[in-house]
């Protein structure tokens, strides 16, 4: 079960449809309360770490009146540090840990799912964390507000795979995104991205290898099939031909969670990507 799956089903409840139908999701919402303890951290910490940047409330679009300019993080986090933004934080545990240990950077937290936001206000509320702010916003509709060149690196680890072959252009890695990253990050800034699902990997490898605006940095040589499977036919992906494809060895600022020791466990492999601005 990837991160985002396993989070939302601990959400229970129907999910909600899309309100923007003319916009391709890669998540979908699901109702449910927070339990005690979330529901008091979200009390405790939402005026400190979550910021107002929602059009409206229940509402995952971004302000008309909003841009992220580096007067904003100024402004925001009251320095002119590097800003590194993590899409789909899932419980926070990557973006603490690294904001814990860098306090000369600013670190931003995106997450659409309610615990996800509180497991992760928590987390920095415990540690008293001034560097960390969290936005509950659709990734592609803040990245097509943001000035260029005001981002350091963008974080994308084990995004939910949609494994069902009709739902792969839910896929968060898609070349609009790619497009608005690249306009966002500063000369040189990273896109780093992680998977455990074989599929996804050659996903991100036909969205990003072939662009001329990112340079694979990785030194690993990775045999990956060259065709698709969907969901419940993975074995399928064996008998097909591969190929070698480019990777990264495991990026050291991010920590071993626990979705991510299941994956290993179970004998999954870790894909890493580093792709740098060209």
């Amino acid at each position: 079960m990837h991160e985002s799956e396993e989070q939302s089903t601990q959400t229970a409840g129907e999910a909600r449809p899309v309100r923007h139908e003319h916009k391709v999701l890669s998540f979908v919402r699901r109702s449910g309360k927070l339990d005690a303890r979330l529901q008091r951290a979200w009390d405790t910490y939402a005026g400190t770490y979550l910021l107002p940047l929602n059009a409206a409330e229940g509402s995952l679009d971004v302000r008309d009146d909003w841009r992220l300019t580096s007067g904003w993080i100024r402004d925001t986090w009251g320095n002119d540090h590097p800003l590194v933004i993590e899409i789909g934080t899932g419980q926070g545990e990557n973006i603490v840990a690294a904001a814990a240990q860098h306090p000369e950077t600013n670190y931003l937290a995106l997450e659409v799912y309610d615990p996800g936001v509180a497991h992760t206000m928590l987390r920095a509320g415990k540690r008293q964390l001034g560097n960390l702010r969290i936005a509950q916003i659709n990734a592609p509709e803040l990245f097509a507000k943001a000035d260029a060149a005001t981002v350091s690196e963008v974080w994308t680890f084990f995004p939910d795979p949609w494994p069902k072959m009709k739902h792969h252009k839910r896929r968060i890695v898609q070349p609009a995104l790619a497009e608005a990253i690249h306009r966002a990050l500063v000369p040189g800034g990273m896109w780093r991205i992680a998977t455990d699902i074989e599929d996804y990997a050659l996903h991100v490898h036909e969205v990003m290898d072939g662009r001329t605006d990112f340079r694979n940095t990785g030194g690993l040589t990775v045999s990956l099939p060259t065709g698709h499977v969907g969901k419940g036919n993975a074995d399928l992906a064996q008998d097909m031909p591969h190929a070698d494809f480019t990777e990264s060895s495991r990026f050291e600022g991010r920590v071993l969670t626990n979705f991510e020791k299941k994956g290993l466990d179970a004998g999954r492999v870790i894909h890493d990507f580093a792709y740098q601005t060209v």
